[in-house]
């Protein structure tokens, strides 16, 4: 078995925050009614887990999530409408094209690519 890591996102809405990950190229592969496991069948894996009450605000969501893929113009597409940095994707002075959005639970979700 590889090494991995899997990040367990709280969200208050469970349908929201699904629906907003399916929208980034995840699929629901487990279902406990309150916990969710997401994956994209290529190597992402996230899990989400019912949290009543979190965040207190959304602005006050410290977390955030990277996911780097190929083709970033292709998932940019299919979130244009969120995107919250104006003019991404672009080349950030760290060597990453790549651009941000925010879930339903205020929780930040860069997509991006090392460039060379």
């Amino acid at each position: 078995m590889n090494h991995h890591v899997v990040a367990i996102v709280p969200c208050n809405d469970l349908d929201a925050s699904e629906a907003f990950y399916k929208r980034l190229g995840f699929k629901v592969s487990s279902d406990y009614g309150e916990y969710r496991i997401l994956e994209d069948g290529r190597g992402w894996h996230l899990h989400l887990n019912y949290s009543p009450g979190w965040p207190p605000t959304i602005e006050s969501n410290p977390f955030g999530l990277y996911l780097y893929v190929d083709d970033v113009d292709a998932v940019a597409e299919q979130v244009k409408e969120l995107i919250i940095e104006e003019g991404t994707p672009n080349i950030k002075p760290w060597k990453t094209y790549e651009f941000a959005v925010s879930d339903p639970s205020g929780l930040l979700v860069r997509i991006g690519r090392i460039v060379d």
